[in-house]
Parts: structure tokens; sequence; C-alpha cells
């Protein structure tokens, strides 16, 4: 006789569009760091010097920006080295950036597994956040090295507590590429002019942010579009925790936060509509 207070299944109304299934995602978390390691091997396993482009790509940037922006353009960098105030901006618009582009075709580049295997989807654009999380954790090492550097040779610049502020600052960075990331995969399946779009825009977009120049030597008529980019706030605060020179604010990087959060709510809420469907139309 069949106990009826006894449950082997139960039929449950449809998900929210909110629910991001934390708890099936701990449970694929093998699955989590099995695609970051893909990513991570596969991005470099037939080049010749491999991890080291970490640093090879990074330390060209900054002497092509000190040339270009430095030299030949006299961008003021208030005070600090070239090398080191083009990499704190370098290093953290990059993890920004590769966040969004990689996670921007989630969608398109991986239908053919999305159509095949259930796994929750949002892993796929963990694993990238997460990846890129390595690179930039490399590419600071490469900062700090650079720092010590100059410290050592007598230049003046120092840490100052808002370093503090560096986990928020990473939290910050990667909501805004993931939920950002989310929102234009989603609408790739329909607009694939999109993918063209975010190829040149996202690189264009970094002249709206304080990399090559700092807030305070921004023109004045154009100071309310580049504060209006939610990465100048996360540029700044890194430059001030990390050599005591920014054009810190708490507004500025609170606005990032709130847009960060907005964001990520948006691109869960729209990830988690066309997942459902996106087969039929990619």
């Amino acid at each position: 006789m069949i106990n009826p207070s006894e449950k082997d299944w139960a039929i449950k109304p449809e998900t929210s569009i909110l629910d991001i299934k934390i708890n099936e995602i701990f449970e694929y978390r093998d699955l989590l760091w099995l695609l970051v390691r893909r990513d991570f091997v596969s991005f470099y396993k037939q080049t010749i010097l491999g991890p080291v482009w970490f640093f090879i790509q990074p330390i060209f940037t900054i002497f092509i920006y000190s040339l270009i922006f430095g030299r030949v353009g006299g961008f003021s960098t208030d005070g600090l080295p070239k090398p080191l105030f083009y990499l704190a901006g370098v290093v953290t618009w990059n993890y920004f950036a590769d966040c969004l582009i990689k996670t921007s075709s989630v969608f398109k580049d991986n239908a053919d597994i999305f159509g095949k295997v259930y796994f929750p989807r949002l892993i796929m654009p963990l694993s990238i956040v997460f990846s890129n999380l390595v690179r930039f954790g490399v590419q600071l090492i490469l900062f700090v090295v650079i720092m010590l550097y100059f410290w050592l040779t007598g230049t003046s610049f120092h840490i100052t507590p808002y370093l503090l502020l560096f986990p928020l600052l990473v939290i910050v960075m990667a909501g805004l590429g993931l939920g950002l990331g989310m929102i234009i995969s989603a609408l790739t399946t329909k607009y694939r002019d999109l993918a063209f779009l975010i190829q040149f825009g996202v690189p264009l977009l970094m002249y709206t942010t304080t990399v090559v120049y700092p807030l305070s030597s921004a023109p004045a008529k154009y100071k309310w579009l580049i504060t209006l980019n939610p990465m100048t706030g996360i540029i700044e605060t890194f430059r001030t925790g990390f050599l005591g020179n920014g054009s810190f604010s708490w507004s500025l990087l609170g606005y990032s936060t709130v847009f960060m959060v907005v964001v990520m709510i948006l691109g869960t809420i729209i990830f988690n509509k066309v997942e459902k469907s996106f087969v039929d139309t990619v």
C-alpha cells in the first residue's frame, strides 16, 4: 500500500524569469571548472609563447599608448609614470571588455551543445567570466611588478585605503560584462548585426572612459559623457587605490555599482526568457 505522505516527485509551476538556479549551478560546478579550463587551454594551445601572451599584450599596449597619447598627443597622466597610468586602465578595461565580447556570443557559439544536452545555461557565460578572471589575475601581477620597479627607483606614488575596495571593483566589472553580454547574446539570436557592432564598438567605447587620460583633464563639455560610462568610476577607483592618484568619488563608484545591478537583473530576465526558445531562431 502506498503511503500518501511519501513524495517521489512533484509538479511545479514554470520557473520565474529571475530564477538563476543557484542550486543547479552548484551541482554542475565540475562542468563550470571544466569549461574554464577548456577556454584557458584552447586559446593558447597552438601558440608558441602560450600564456606569455598574457604579459606581452598589455606591455605592447602600454608602449603604444605611451608613445601616441603620452609623447605625441601630450595627454596628462596626473603626474604618474606613463606605464603605470596606462596599465591601470588597460588591465581593468580588458577584463570588462573580454567578458562582454565573449559572453555576447554565447547563444550563437554554443547552439549545438544547448540543443542536445541539458545543463544550466548560465554556466556558459559564468565560465567566460571566471576564465577571464585568470587572465586578469596574471596581468594584475604584471601591474604590481611594474609598481615595485617604479617604487624601487624612487617614483612618487602611494597605496591608499581605497585599495580595500578592490574586491568590489572586480565584482562590478564581472557583473557589467556578464549582464551586458547576456543581453546582447539574447538579442543576437534574432539580430545578427549586433555581433559585428560589438566587435568594433567595444574598443571604441574605451575612449569614453579614462583609460588613456585622467578624468581631471577631460574636456568639460564631454565630462558628462565620460562619467556616464560605468567603467570610469571603476578605473578611477583602481588608480586611487593602487597609485594614490585619481578622481575618486563615492557617487561615481555608487553609480557604477547600481548600473551593474540593473544590468544583471535585466540580463538575467532576458537570458532566461530567450534560452527556452532560442534554438528555433539561431
